[in-house]
Formats: structure tokens, C-alpha cells, sequence
């Protein structure tokens, strides 16, 4: 059983960064897709960026785009997600997510083909 704990969400300002990290433990950490969503109060859970399994190739959605980038520490088991310039619309719950399928530029966006989940860290970005 894939657990996935984040941790480095609260309280910024526009424009500000922000690190989130995301431990994860009871699977082979190299064997895993990795992405990070999130969901904002009455909304849908939106892919922000993910990491595939096997080849590593990086996506990223088009609302964050140059603003977001994931990173792995194999050594730590920890996937990060990198925020800069935030804006008061990014303000939402986001959670990593573990996938065990080779996903392609579509599905990995897609919340059905990851497994697992953590239960997520609040962001808030004041205006």
C-alpha cells in the first residue's frame, strides 16, 4: 500500500513561492508516476504537473505553465512541486498522487489512472 503524505502549504502572498513536498512510502519509489492536483472549494481536482513512470518525461497544464515545476529525491522518497509568482487563483487544496500505469500526455492528467493519493496541503494565496 502506496502512502503519500504532503506538507509545506499556508498562508502567501501574490506573487510570492512556494514549496510543496510530498513523502512517499510502501512502494518502489522509481517504479512510480508522480503528479500533483488540486482542488479548489466547489470544483474539480485540476492536474498541475506530473512526472511520468518509466521514461520521466514532465507535464505540465497550460494555467501554470512556466510557473510550476516537479522534482524528484530518489534518496528521500519526496516529490516536490515549485510554485513561483503566485496569484490568488491558485489558492486551493493540492495533493500528490502515485500512478502504477505508463501514462501518456493525456492520461496523465487524468486523477482515474493514479491509485493513490495523499490528503492534500491547503495553499491560500492572499491578494
Amino acid at each position: 500500500q502506496v502512502q503519500l503524505v504532503e506538507s509545506g502549504g499556508g498562508l502567501v502572498q501574490t506573487g510570492d513561492s512556494l514549496r510543496l513536498s510530498c513523502v512517499v512510502s510502501g512502494g518502489t519509489f522509481t517504479d512510480l508516476g508522480l503528479a500533483w492536483f488540486r482542488q479548489a472549494p466547489g470544483k474539480v481536482p485540476e492536474f498541475v504537473v506530473g512526472i511520468r513512470r518509466n521514461i520521466g518525461t514532465v507535464d505540465v497544464a497550460d494555467s501554470v505553465r512556466d510557473r510550476a515545476t516537479i522534482a524528484k529525491d530518489n534518496a528521500k522518497n519526496t516529490v516536490y512541486l515549485q510554485m513561483e509568482r503566485l496569484k490568488p487563483e491558485d489558492t486551493a487544496v493540492y495533493y500528490c498522487a502515485a500512478s502504477m500505469f505508463t501514462l501518456n500526455s493525456a492520461t496523465t492528467r487524468q486523477t482515474r489512472y493514479y491509485k493513490y493519493r495523499g490528503e492534500g496541503t491547503q495553499v491560500t494565496v492572499s491578494s
